[in-house]
C-alpha cells in the first residue's frame, strides 16, 4: 500500500474523530451530575496538575487527535515534496511534525484553563508590607479590626498591634506578619 495513502486515512481519521466528537459532545452533553469524577465534569481530557487545579493532560483524545490529524495532513504533504519524497524521510518528519502540534495542543489548552481557572483570592503572604486602615480600635493586649486592600478587592480582617501600643479607628497599619486568621500590625 502507498504510504500516502496511510497518511491520507490518518488525516480522515482524525479529523473525522475531531469532528463528530466535537458534534456528540455537544448535542449529547456528557454533562450529567453523575458522571462528574473529581471535578473532571465527566470530560476525558480534564485532569488535576500539581496545584489541585483541574488541567489538560498531556495524552488525551484530544492530543491523540491532533497527533494523528497532522501525522496525516504533514506526511501528505512531506509526501509530495521532491526532497523529502522518500518514505524514511517524509514518516519521521511526519512524527515529528504530528508531536509539535499536539505539544502545541497541550500548551494552547493549559494556557486557556490556567488563565480561565485562576483565582481571584489574594495571598496571605503578600500582605506583610501592606498598609491597612483600621476600622474597628485595636487595644494594647486585645484584637481590633482592618481593612486592606489586595488585588482590586477590599478585605477586612482581625488585627493585634505587634508591640503593645493601642491604633485609633481611622489610623494607618502596617501588616508585619499573619498568623492563621490573626494579623499584627504596627503603626504606618
Amino acid at each position: 500500500m502507498d504510504l500516502f495513502i496511510i497518511y491520507l486515512i490518518c488525516f480522515g481519521v482524525g479529523l473525522l474523530f475531531t469532528l463528530v466528537s466535537g458534534f456528540f459532545a455537544h448535542s449529547f452533553g456528557g454533562h450529567d451530575g453523575h458522571l462528574d469524577h473529581a471535578g473532571t465534569g465527566g470530560h476525558a481530557e480534564a485532569g488535576y496538575g500539581t496545584n489541585d487545579m483541574p488541567g489538560f493532560a498531556a495524552v488525551s483524545p484530544t492530543t491523540i487527535a491532533a497527533f494523528i490529524t497532522a501525522f496525516g495532513g504533514f506526511g501528505m504533504i512531506f509526501s509530495k515534496i521532491e526532497a523529502t519524497r522518500n518514505p524514511w524521510i517524509s514518516a519521521p518528519l511526519s512524527v515529528l511534525a504530528g508531536l509539535l502540534v499536539a505539544a502545541g495542543v497541550v500548551w494552547l489548552f493549559r494556557t486557556v484553563f490556567r488563565k480561565t481557572q485562576s483565582s481571584s483570592e489574594g495571598k496571605v503572604g503578600n500582605l506583610v508590607g501592606v498598609v491597612a486602615t483600621v476600622i474597628t480600635p485595636v487595644p494594647e493586649n486585645g484584637v481590633g479590626e482592618i481593612a486592606y486592600v489586595q488585588g482590586g478587592t477590599r478585605y477586612t480582617a482581625p488585627a493585634r498591634v505587634e508591640h503593645g501600643q493601642p491604633l485609633a479607628n481611622g489610623s494607618s497599619a502596617r501588616i508585619t506578619r499573619v498568623v492563621g486568621s490573626q494579623f499584627y500590625v504596627t503603626a504606618a
